[in-house]
């Protein structure tokens, strides 16, 4: 089982973060914010079309 992906692009928070160019992130890119919550509307098959669009570059 993966880990949960913790992206500034996917946090409840990311409209109003005063963090987030300040924040440390790990070799994969997931921030290490005390402040961060995920957002629940934003489903993890959303993320991973994203990221394969992404890969893919379409």
């Amino acid at each position: 089982m993966a880990s949960e992906k913790k992206y500034c692009s996917v946090c409840a928070w990311r409209a109003s973060c005063q963090k987030r160019f300040s924040i440390t992130t790990d070799a994969m890119g997931c921030v290490r914010c005390p402040d961060y919550t995920r957002d629940l509307t934003i489903k993890d098959a959303d993320i991973e079309a994203a990221e394969e669009k992404y890969r893919s570059g379409n």
